[in-house]
């Protein structure tokens, strides 16, 4: 059983909750978070030649280093955790009543506050930089680095509004749900290797991560945990369609690497979704023990300091990157060795060291600036008709956006995109002024589930 607690904690934005709190679905997001730290930091070496500044990816250098992927790839934890997460908030909301407006734009808005400051103080830096000239390849490479993890935000954005309408296809045919999903998901994957459909493999961003998030849901209602061994099975099938899929399919082992023509991860792919299937399925065996540990309120109160920043780490923890770069490679000051030998691997502990000393006050300098946010409203005006439709369209702005910057960058071609920019700003005015549950106009329920 997992171990429940009414405490006030924090979401992924780091914003308090009052209802239950699952002590190990928050140990899993902060182990997921230091692993996409670590793991991005580790795959980026950074190279400074004839004046110029590029990054490479340590992936395509280290031979062996596709394997490194499997521990590396945590996403699928992040996916089981919010699924977790919105169930039981939505399940707490619908209780008292909530229209599924006023739950969507409180979810979507402790996620994009964050984000927008994010945005705007890499777009002022990515302009100041034009500015003074920096070589366009150069500040477009930059840009696009620390604007690649943004991809998790549309994703996770389209889960959240759709959150009451599956969670109720949960409830109705539980595990079947993302089994159909799974079968989807490969059927994507054929029409793109087969036919050569590339456009519909975008699917499989909602399918496969869709998945994982429902696996979340049935993890809330006890399906999918109720009996020790259903972890188990879902970590078998997982690794039975894994293994299989690696030795007689083009899917590489690769869990995170692009710049492939086949990959798994952009779009997400059926070997994807297999990892995501196995490495769940042992997380979720492993809690009964886990718990026994978190039981300690020490442990416990460590979890929950960290947990309320993990969403400042995730949009931060990549410009520790730029910064470094900037200030010690053309100095010299940080020795260059060919990537993969064992002086590089010794480097990579001081590169550790240094960003995480970047990092560090970074993060602590950013949630003390963010605090006002916390004292914005989640919405603005009255609740009406129109409500749910400004809030649909808000959110398809935001994601349209934030998908664009996740591809392209802060700098594409060594410019800065304003009318992305602009799309984001509109897309989340039009989120925010979608309404106030305590104004709200007759006829109004907001709901879709």
């Amino acid at each position: 059983m997992a171990v429940l607690q009414q405490v006030p904690s924090a979401d992924m934005a780091g914003q308090p909750v009052s209802h239950a709190r699952n002590r190990y679905a928050d140990l899993l997001r902060v182990a997921a978070i230091f692993a996409v730290v670590y793991g991005h930091w580790v795959l980026t070496d950074v190279t400074y030649s004839r004046g110029r500044l590029s990054g490479l990816d340590a992936l395509e250098y280290v031979s062996w280093g596709r394997w490194l992927t499997l521990p590396l790839q945590v996403m699928p934890v992040f996916f089981l955790v919010g699924g977790y997460a919105n169930a039981v908030s939505w399940t707490a909301h619908r209780a008292r009543g909530e229209a599924w407006v006023t739950w969507v734009r409180g979810r979507a808005m402790r996620l994009l506050w964050p984000t927008i400051v994010y945005v705007a103080v890499a777009s002022i830096a990515a302009g100041v930089a034009v500015a003074y000239g920096v070589p366009s390849g150069e500040l477009a490479q930059a840009g696009w680095l620390i604007a690649l993890h943004l991809w998790f935000l549309p994703v996770y954005l389209l889960l959240i509004a759709l959150t009451p309408v599956m969670l109720a296809a949960q409830r109705r045919w539980g595990l079947t749900v993302p089994a159909v999903m799974a079968v989807a998901a490969a059927g994507v994957d054929a029409a793109v290797l087969g036919p050569h459909l590339p456009v519909i493999g975008f699917a499989n961003y909602f399918l496969v991560w869709g998945s994982a998030h429902q696996w979340g849901f049935a993890w809330h209602d006890g399906s999918l945990t109720r009996d020790r061994w259903r972890p188990w099975l879902l970590a078998g099938a997982g690794l039975a369609l894994l293994a299989g899929l690696l030795a007689w399919s083009p899917f590489p082992v690769d869990m995170i690497g692009a710049g492939e023509r086949i990959t798994n991860t952009g779009p997400p792919s059926i070997a994807l979704l297999a990892f995501a299937a196995t490495q769940a399925g042992l997380v979720l065996a492993a809690a009964p023990a886990v718990n026994r540990f978190l039981e300690r309120e020490r442990w416990w109160r460590r979890v929950t300091w960290l947990n309320s920043k993990v969403m400042t780490i995730y949009l931060w923890h990549m410009a520790p990157v730029a910064i470094v770069a900037v200030a010690l490679y053309p100095t010299g000051l940080m020795p260059q060795a060919p990537i993969g030998s064992a002086h590089w691997w010794v480097l990579r502990l001081a590169w550790f060291a240094i960003l995480t000393g970047v990092l560090v006050p970074l993060v602590a300098l950013v949630m003390w600036a963010e605090q006002p946010l916390r004292l914005l409203p989640s919405g603005l005006g009255r609740l009406g008709p129109w409500s749910p439709a400004l809030l649909v369209l808000g959110l398809v702005a935001v994601m349209i956006a934030l998908t664009k910057l996740a591809i392209s960058g802060f700098a594409p071609g060594g410019s800065v995109p304003w009318p992305v920019l602009v799309a984001l700003a509109t897309g989340t005015l039009l989120a925010l002024v979608s309404g106030n549950a305590a104004r709200a106009g007759p006829g109004v329920t907001g709901s879709i589930g």
